[in-house]
């Protein structure tokens, strides 16, 4: 039975905004670890699930589906965000 993680997608370090963040990702658990290809040396492996990102609109629908395909799902839950409030004239101190 295959494994995978449910988590809510994190907001873009490089932006401010919070666009897309509600959405939750169910993302499978790699199989096998990866090993170096011996031409390249590029890492990799044959299982082509790592590159599956399924995206749901709410947690539901992703436990849903996950239950319905014979998924073993485990959530991981959205850390809380921290507020560091400060004055603009703190950056001259």
């Amino acid at each position: 039975m295959p494994t995978a993680r449910i988590y809510q997608q994190p907001k873009s370090a490089m932006s401010s905004g919070k666009a897309l963040t509600h959405r939750w990702v169910l993302e499978f658990e790699p199989s096998a670890a990866q090993r170096a290809d011996p031409l390249t040396g590029w890492a990799g492996s044959g299982d082509t699930r790592e590159q599956v990102k399924l995206r749901f609109p709410t947690l539901k629908a992703a436990q849903a589906y996950a239950e319905r395909e014979g998924i073993e799902a485990h959530v991981i839950p959205a850390p809380v965000a921290k507020l560091k409030l400060q004055a603009y004239a703190d950056n001259f101190r």
